[in-house]
């Protein structure tokens, strides 16, 4: 009788054991799960849209105040920033972990109140498709890889549904106030460039440089996109009444929903794509 509860409790022990989740986050440190977290916080946008395509948002028990996709995350306690996170608001929801960016400030003193943090922070499309790697593995969700194969297979369909000419088109994508565009190192143009357009901005600038107008006047791009927030006094800067995209009319300008499509490296990179492809037929003809 004894033996047969002694091997009953090992094999409990061993399937406890078993439950433990060890993962890597993006500042090279090791974080111990005890199980696959129920109650999540998120802090950065994209990695709580990774967590609802990997069916989990129900886990979800506050986000970012700019999580605003799917629909449902909108009903959830917003618990600041990820530059400013509300620390006591995210403490009083007792979360087995916080997802946050590895720029995140408060990340020191989320740790500091005994809370497990996972740094996460995708910067181009393999960094995407590792974090919905990690955050299947933490969420013990087993197809995380026939995922992503979908959402690179939505963006190769987009790719393909250009004309060859579209290769020829030189393109300015421009991410926020201030002139910062998006770089061919950046998920932004590595899009860009599986859609065979041609990015003005050079790789030697950097994933997300901060562009000179005159820069892009000297460039002279077929094609501008840029957000609504960003439109407004185009053709009040310097030189650029003049630049072939606006006279010709070849300016995309996304709404703010579309925008969010565009610059968060995550599952929605597919739509992304199509936006992008939609844009290049409609105002990309030369």
């Amino acid at each position: 009788m004894f033996s047969l509860v002694l091997g009953l409790w090992l094999a409990f022990s061993g399937a406890a054991q078993a439950t433990e989740i060890r993962v890597t986050d993006d500042r090279g440190i090791s974080v111990t799960l005890p199980r696959s977290p129920q109650r999540i916080v998120s802090l950065l946008p994209s990695l709580t849209e990774t967590v609802c395509e990997l069916g989990q948002c129900h886990r979800l028990v506050g986000v970012d105040r700019y999580s605003n996709h799917p629909a449902s995350v909108r009903a959830l306690p917003q618990t600041g920033g990820g530059v400013d996170p509300n620390i006591e608001a995210i403490v009083a929801l007792r979360p087995d972990v916080v997802l946050a960016a590895t720029s995140s400030r408060g990340v020191p003193r989320l740790e500091s109140f005994g809370l497990k943090v996972l740094a996460l922070e995708p910067r181009t499309t393999r960094d995407a498709q590792r974090v919905m790697g990690v955050l299947g593995q933490v969420l013990e969700v087993t197809d995380a890889d026939r995922i992503w194969r979908a959402i690179d297979a939505g963006v190769s369909a987009a790719a393909q549904s250009l004309p060859p000419t579209a290769r020829s088109l030189r393109v300015y994508y421009e991410v926020s106030n201030g002139g910062y565009a998006a770089g061919p190192q950046s998920f932004i143009g590595e899009l860009m460039d599986r859609l065979g357009v041609q990015n003005i901005i050079t790789p030697e600038l950097g994933p997300f440089p901060r562009i000179n107008p005159e820069y892009v006047v000297r460039a002279n791009p077929d094609l501008i996109m840029i957000g609504k927030r960003n439109v407004a006094g185009l053709e009040q800067r310097p030189g650029w009444r003049g630049m072939r995209a606006l006279r010709e009319e070849r300016v995309c300008v996304f709404t703010a929903d579309e925008s969010d499509v565009l610059v968060r490296p995550g599952p929605r990179m597919a739509e992304a794509a199509r936006l992008m492809a939609k844009c290049i037929t409609d105002k990309g003809r030369k």
